[in-house]
């Protein structure tokens, strides 16, 4: 296992590039496609499902590519990430995502900073990033305990972009970006007041994971829970 400073770096970077690419594509989409509401929630998803698989290539092998507090946790619970560096990995990811909100908004020559005004705290929202989120861990850690996670890549950036769609809050499942998000007014944003529901959705999502794949894979089929644990620095199996 690479230094906690290597990887808390890679989880600082990954973060930043999500946050970065989420904000950034969306921003982006709404400037193509002004009058589509439509069109835009589809470039930004498949923006955001294609570059997702990307940056878990490049920091997977280095820190696992977690880039979200609820998979740090849920990692931990599973018996891979030790539970002392949980606190340091959230820390990370969540500066990345501020970072690369800071990061998008001047990319595309907006304020540096601008606290969005979007509110989505709703019931159907919340249940659905309990979804989002659940459904999230279940895919990459029944991918782990049984041995494939270099499939990991493809499959967590396929779930995501398919859950833009199938779900109502156009699936968040990341305290660390739901955080990241309020610091954009645009079409990713979300309000201050509308995080604490969405962040609480997706914790409660964390030991209903935990629980389902427990039941569904008792057992990992090799050694470890981690993704950093099944992958060397060249991303082949050990």
């Amino acid at each position: 296992m690479r230094p906690l400073s290597h990887r808390l770096l890679a989880e600082y970077l990954g973060s930043l590039l999500l946050a970065a690419l989420v904000i950034g594509s969306g921003i982006a989409a709404r400037s193509l496609s002004p009058h589509d509401i439509g069109l835009q929630l589809l470039e930004n998803a498949a923006a955001t499902a294609v570059g997702l698989y990307a940056i878990i290539l490049i920091f997977g092998p280095v820190s696992g590519a977690h880039f979200n507090p609820a998979v740090s946790l849920a990692d931990a619970a599973l018996g891979g990430l030790a539970w002392r560096d949980v606190p340091a990995y959230a820390a990370a990811q969540i500066t990345g995502c501020v970072s690369g909100a800071v990061l998008a908004n001047t990319i595309f020559d907006l304020a540096p900073v601008s606290i969005s005004t979007t509110d989505r705290a709703t019931l159907p929202h919340g249940l659905s990033e309990v979804v989002a989120t659940a459904g999230l861990l279940l895919v990459i850690f029944s991918l782990v305990r049984t041995g494939r996670a270099t499939l990991a890549p493809a499959a967590v950036g396929a779930y995501i972009g398919a859950a833009y769609f199938f779900t109502s809050s156009t699936s968040f499942a990341n305290p660390a970006i739901t955080i990241g998000r309020v610091f954009s007014d645009t079409f990713a944003g979300i309000a201050p007041s509308s995080v604490p529901a969405y962040v609480l959705a997706q914790l409660i999502a964390v030991p209903l994971a935990v629980l389902l794949v427990r039941v569904l894979h008792p057992a990992p089929t090799t050694s470890g829970a981690t993704v950093t644990d099944q992958l060397d620095t060249e991303g082949q199996p050990r």
